[in-house]
């Protein structure tokens, strides 16, 4: 446990949320963006492909670095850790905007809020796939 603590409160995973604030913001921006020609729910996942991809690119770079696998396999594991977001996300998503935000009563701009709650729920889960999974090899660990 005191290694997620540490995990949680290292510049790393601070590089890791800012990566992932660009991600999510290529994301929840693509949604809209989809949207205006496509139902809901094949627009956040069209648009979670947008921010895996942005986010693989940024996580590469500026979080973990390049580790020993070939880029293929580093990518495989990346999209294997986001299968488990993915579903969060839509699953997230679908029932705040569909279900619980209207029986709240709001009714302006649902999607977009049930989206972005949908969007930040994994990060947690995301960062520790990444890090003991996807990256796993590389040097710097």
């Amino acid at each position: 446990m005191k290694q997620v603590a540490a995990d949680f409160a290292s510049a790393k995973f601070v590089r890791f949320l800012v990566a992932g604030g660009i991600a999510a913001l290529a994301n929840i921006g693509s949604r809209i963006g989809f949207s205006a020609f496509l139902p809901y729910v094949p627009s956040i996942v069209l648009a979670y492909l947008v921010g895996m991809l942005t986010a693989y690119v940024l996580n590469r770079i500026a979080v973990f670095g390049r580790g020993d696998r070939a880029i293929h396999e580093e990518f495989g594991w990346f999209a294997a850790v986001n299968v488990l977001a993915v579903a969060q996300t839509l699953v997230i998503s679908v029932a705040l905007a569909w279900y619980l935000l209207p029986w709240l009563g709001v009714r302006a701009h649902a999607e977009t809020i049930a989206h972005v709650v949908g969007v930040v729920v994994p990060v947690f889960t995301s960062y520790l796939g990444h890090k003991y999974w996807t990256f796993r090899n590389h040097p710097l660990k």
